[in-house]
């Protein structure tokens, strides 16, 4: 938001520095995040001097052209080579002396030199106004009243003004400083001065010739609506005053009327419509819905189709304006326009917060009345537009003020207690402060007792509903600097729930990002085209784009744009992760689940002279799930095939029923929507079930062995769909006591085997921690593994 000083100061009298306002201003909760000097006029008249033109006769070598000499109240008259066709003596000029930059309404601006000009010395330039941005005209140089002083500088004498521009960082909750004024406010809350409201003590109705009837149908969209009619108008070019005003804070200038609205938004935060009054059919305004669907073409020449929760201004006949959004493009004022009927209103916040998303319309006045505008301040705010207009575009003030306000919004009423006041702010603010403070932000006291206050708080405090509302307003004022930092800390002991969800997390997070991972973080809304299950998905009923308009269900695609971006600008070798929620809607409500996805895709290490171009595998994924499992201290888990569309092959860990974590490589459709072309491993953690299983799992002490293993290898032939993990759980569920562990070293499969086999070479770890096994027990163990992997898996143990 942008605040003008010079406007500012209009509001309240002050004679602290622009950069010392800027630091009040972030002090007390306005957020001021540039502070920009401004020239009004480009060059802002700097080197420019109110001339009198002494002499005037014909250059002896150009016909055009005239030598003059020019009093500038500097002693010594300046001679100047002129070539304006009305250049005379006598005459009162605007002379720009040697060394001045000239800024001119077109072009580049330039530094005035001595010169010779067809051999005559010229010491400066006579101007005119379009070369110092004073007007448009070039037909001559610019001739001043008789009485204007000879040596004043043009700035001093046109009342030129430098100006600094507040760019503000206003939070979402201040709606009341969406202003001038509301910055003004605050400002002399600090300052503990007064502020000066526009004077509209003129405003008088001086004929009632266009009499414009209201009727405001929903009541609950439109809690307040005034309105007034001014006939007669010229609609017309602004003047400079107001031109200048609305440049500097970056507001488009279109015509008298119109910004004449702009100016009174502002300046006091109250958004007003100006409507054509002779494009008012039936001479009747009505606040009403329409049917849906209805179409209505706004300012922008753009045909909107309108909902039936849309409030609208309507005429007898058609919809003139969205209330509080956009006008209407057949209603507005324009060249023509000779009567205009003025609105000035408060709106249900909520109607126009959601009437604005529904057609993706933001603009200055929907960005107030969607936060929360001034019910109080709509007259005050309708007679200084209407006097305004009279100033600028003529005209008469023809009805009396249109006051529709049935069930008066009351003010907030709230109690304080002195014992939160200290509590909250952390230290203790003496009573008269706080009631000094309370009253300079005009809150009025009701009642006070020994323990606290009774306070009303202004409609316009829109933010301000509670005690604690009330204390920040307080601590705002005082001074966040103000409290001291103390000089003990005082806390006390807390036992969280173990395992500590944060903890576990970080302690992976750490562990993946020291082996070479990189975090992402991805946003939940995602496109409903990647919805895997729409019965279940959870959609937004506001969307902010088609690409965000439903929450995600899967982290996969999500962590494949992160890669395919990654990709596109040269950055193939990723190792990814990321903690994340996924969402669905069942029969009895939403559900909310966590998550940790992990992605490989490109070479392990890069493109280094020490390392090999060896690219990521299924094997380097399962590594990761692995050292996640055991830095987690999970055991008993159990591992088979995993089958989805998303995977060309998977697997999954389960632990009883639960699956922990499923991961695989990525299906090769699903990469080629993203146009990744080279293969992704992807594993999915659920994270909630992650969590449960390490609060089932104790740690503890078992001594090391004293006794050694003994290694025992055995190779065999099986069926092609035998995985590892059933020789594996065969194996420990056969030999519960000296069978310590399980392990493949080798696998074939090739021309040699027949087509439905293989060959897996594994490796046996036996130990009895009591005593050394002999050659009798080992070989007892493993002719009993023989004959169960024969009987049970078929398996033909090779020589």
């Amino acid at each position: 938001m942008k605040i003008s000083y010079n406007w500012l100061t209009q509001f309240i009298n002050t004679d602290k520095t622009p950069e010392e306002i800027s630091q009040i201003l972030t002090d007390i909760g306005l957020e001021v995040e540039s502070l920009e000097q401004v020239q009004t006029i480009p060059g802002g008249l700097e080197g420019l001097v109110i001339g009198y033109v002494k002499d005037c006769v014909q250059h002896p070598n150009a016909d055009r052209l005239r030598v003059t000499k020019v009093d500038v109240g500097a002693g010594e008259d300046l001679q100047v080579v002129c070539g304006a066709p009305n250049v005379a003596t006598g005459q009162k000029v605007i002379v720009a002396t040697v060394g001045t930059t000239v800024h001119t309404n077109s072009g580049e601006p330039f530094k005035i030199n001595k010169s010779k000009i067809r051999g005559e010395v010229s010491e400066g330039m006579i101007c005119a106004e379009d070369e110092i941005g004073l007007g448009e005209s070039h037909a001559g140089i610019m001739v001043l009243a008789d009485d204007a002083p000879v040596g004043t500088p043009a700035k001093a004498y046109f009342q030129i003004k430098d100006d600094y521009l507040f760019e503000i960082g206003l939070t979402p909750n201040r709606a009341d400083a969406a202003s001038h004024l509301g910055v003004a406010r605050d400002l002399a809350a600090y300052l503990r001065t007064s502020i000066t409201l526009p004077d509209v003590f003129s405003f008088e109705v001086e004929n009632r010739d266009l009499e414009i009837p209201v009727i405001v149908e929903n009541e609950q969209a439109c809690p307040r609506y005034t309105s007034v009619t001014i006939s007669g108008v010229e609609v017309k070019e602004s003047p400079d005053w107001l031109k200048d005003k609305l440049n500097v804070i970056g507001v488009r200038t279109i015509n008298n009327v119109v910004d004449v609205t702009n100016y009174v938004l502002h300046e006091l935060g109250q958004p007003l419509h100006a409507f054509d009054a002779n494009e008012i059919a039936g001479g009747k305004v009505l606040v009403k819905n329409v049917a849906e669907g209805s179409l209505f073409t706004t300012l922008d020449e753009v045909e909107r189709k309108l909902s039936a929760e849309d409030l609208m201004i309507c005429s007898t006949e058609a919809p003139m304006c969205i209330a509080g959004v956009f006008g209407g493009v057949s209603s507005g004022v324009k060249a023509s326009t000779t009567s205009v009927f003025l609105e000035s209103a408060y709106f249900n916040p909520v109607s126009v917060r959601k009437t604005s998303k529904r057609h993706g319309l933001k603009t200055d006045a929907s960005f107030r009345f969607e936060r929360g505008t001034d019910p109080e301040i709509t007259v005050l705010a309708l007679k200084r537009a209407a006097l305004l207009i009279k100033e600028v575009a003529g005209g008469n003030i023809s009805s009396d003020i249109a006051d529709f306000y049935p069930s008066p919004i009351p003010a907030f009423r709230v109690s304080v207690a002195y014992a939160s006041v200290n509590r909250l702010i952390g230290e203790a603010i003496p009573a008269d402060t706080v009631k000094e403070i309370v009253t300079s932000l005009g809150i009025t006291i009701l009642q006070e007792t020994a323990e606290g206050l009774e306070l009303e708080v202004p409609t316009y405090k829109v933010d301000v509903t509670r005690e604690v509302d009330v204390i920040e307003e307080i601590l705002r004022i005082y001074g966040y600097n103000n409290i001291a930092i103390p000089s003990q800390i005082r806390a006390s002991l807390n036992f969280a729930v173990k395992p500590d969800k944060e903890v576990v997390m970080n302690q992976v997070a750490d562990m993946l990002s020291a082996n070479g991972f990189s975090e992402i973080l991805s946003n939940s809304l995602t496109k409903s085209s990647y919805t895997e299950n729409t019965e279940t998905a959870v959609k937004i009923l506001n969307p902010l784009s088609g690409d965000l308009d439903t929450m995600r269900q899967s982290m996969l695609f999500s962590g494949l744009e992160a890669i395919a971006y990654n990709q596109n600008r040269r950055n193939p070798d990723l190792k990814l992760y990321e903690f994340g929620k996924v969402y669905e809607q069942l029969e009895s409500g939403y559900k909310e689940s966590q998550r940790l996805a992990v992605f490989l895709t490109g070479r392990k290490a890069g493109q280094q002279w020490n390392h090999t171009n060896a690219t990521s595998s299924f094997y380097d994924l399962k590594a990761a799930v692995d050292a996640i499992v055991r830095r987690l201290n999970i055991h008993g888990l159990s591992q088979d095939s995993f089958d989805s569309k998303d995977f060309q092959q998977a697997q999954q860990y389960k632990k009883g029923e639960k699956v922990l974590v499923y991961f695989g490589i990525v299906a090769k459709t699903v990469l080629k929507k993203f146009d990744i072309e080279k293969e992704v491993y992807y594993a999915d953690f659920d994270w909630d079930g992650i969590l449960k299983a390490i609060k089932k799992n104790k740690i503890t002490y078992q001594e090391v062995a004293k006794i050694p293993a003994v290694r025992r290898d055995l190779s065999m032939l099986i069926d092609r769909q035998v995985t590892f993990n059933q020789l594996k759980q065969l194996a420990l569920k056969s030999e519960k006591n000296l069978l310590k562990d399980v392990n493949v070293f080798d696998v074939y499969e090739g021309e040699k085997l027949a087509a439905e086999k293989k060959s897996y070479a594994l490796s046996f770890l036996l130990q009895d921690e009591e005593k050394t096994l002999t050659d009798k027990q080992i070989d007892a163990v493993m002719t009993k593994l023989i004959a169960i992997f024969e009987k049970e898996l078929g398996a033909e143990v090779r020589k």
